[in-house]
């Protein structure tokens, strides 16, 4: 079964963008971004931007906390066959066209991967990116197992993009 990703969450004053690999079939089914509630990816972005209730409020409200603190999401794969959610299990993936995206964020200076498969693939997308940041961050899935407060000290390598 082809799995199809979401449109970007971003606006011109968008200076952050994370980056994820692609929805997992609980996201999918929700149409929401890092719906499975073991994601820890709202409890993390809510800790970076100080805004802890974030897991709380409607998902529509999240995201106008996210544009308000100019930080856009998306995922490096439009689309791909996968079983299951596992980034292990995606299978011809065609990808999202990060270069078009980046013209349309004049403001943009970093570019966040959620997780390893994200990193890899979004590096490659965009290599030669000028006078943006690129930075890699331990995935905010349950799959990969580290203490919160371990992922938490690498996503708060985030901030200063924000200032």
């Amino acid at each position: 079964m082809r799995s199809v990703g979401f449109d970007p969450v971003v606006d011109a004053r968008t200076r952050l963008l994370i980056l994820g690999s692609l929805p997992g079939d609980a996201s999918l089914k929700a149409a929401q971004y890092y719906a499975h509630p073991q994601n820890g990816f709202w409890r993390l972005i809510g800790a970076v931007i100080a805004q802890p209730d974030l897991t709380a409020l409607p998902y529509e409200a999240r995201l106008e906390r996210l544009r308000t603190a100019r930080i856009g999401l998306w995922d490096v794969i439009a689309s791909a066959e996968r079983q299951g959610s596992l980034d292990a299990a995606i299978r011809n993936p065609e990808g999202a066209d990060l270069a078009d995206l980046m013209t349309r964020l004049p403001d943009l200076r970093a570019v966040a991967f959620n997780g390893g498969t994200a990193a890899r693939l979004g590096r490659r997308a965009l290599a030669g990116a000028p006078g943006v940041a690129l930075l890699d961050l331990p995935s905010s899935s349950a799959a990969h197992a580290r203490p919160f407060a371990e992922k938490l000290s690498r996503w708060t390598a985030l901030a200063p993009y924000l200032d």
